[in-house]
């Protein structure tokens, strides 16, 4: 039966995962990225939504034991991520947006990568499923955890799906502007996974050496 702690487990879950989603910074980011192919918007917006549910899902089931199979840290994870992030946007930066030379098409299919993972489901959203998984005392906590996670899936999507339109209002002008903007940000994001990255293996690495 669903208790009032577990309610609230669920209220604490939906909270930290949306904060760390953030799906409001993810749309204008999403239109940039899906720029040359509008007419697949919103079939990309439900593949990255899945396969973000789909990872969280994943780990939230398997907590840590992914990471350890392979050998592989959080840090090097948002390292990865940061590199990725930092790529895209410098590439974005640099497109030539005369007529002659913009093509226009999607050279690839973003939706699963960089959308689903890491911009949806990233480095901190995958950590704080960790956390809570951690948090989860028993079945209850669990299945709240499972509900938080649907919720922010479901509501990242609708806020994808009217991105859009909404960013459409602004024009073909705006949309260029607010490209290269996104394109900074992303740039700006990827450097601080990167930073954060580093930060935890020097202070771990500092930590060692200091006992």
């Amino acid at each position: 039966m669903f208790s009032s702690a577990d309610a609230k487990f669920v209220v604490l879950a939906f909270s930290s995962l949306f904060s760390v989603i953030n799906p409001i910074e993810a749309a204008p980011l999403f239109v940039s990225l899906t720029a040359g192919a509008p007419q697949e918007r919103r079939r990309m917006a439900f593949r990255a939504c899945f396969a973000a549910a789909v990872i969280l899902a994943l780990f939230a089931l398997t907590g840590g034991a992914i990471f350890s199979a392979f050998g592989i840290t959080l840090p090097a994870f948002q390292i990865a991520g940061g590199i990725l992030f930092t790529s895209m946007g410098l590439r974005t930066l640099g497109e030539d947006e005369r007529p002659e030379r913009a093509t226009g098409v999607v050279t690839r299919d973003p939706s699963i990568v960089p959308l689903g993972m890491p911009l949806i489901a990233g480095p901190g959203a995958i950590s704080t499923v960790m956390v809570l998984v951690g948090q989860a005392r028993d079945g209850g906590h669990r299945m709240a955890l499972a509900i938080a996670i649907a919720a922010n899936i479901l509501l990242t999507l609708i806020i994808l799906l009217a991105a859009p339109a909404l960013v459409a209002r602004i024009g073909e002008t705006g949309q260029r502007i607010i490209s290269k903007i996104m394109g900074l940000i992303t740039a700006v994001i990827g450097v601080q996974f990167v930073l954060n990255g580093v930060e935890t293996v020097a202070l771990s690495i500092l930590r060692s050496n200091h006992p």
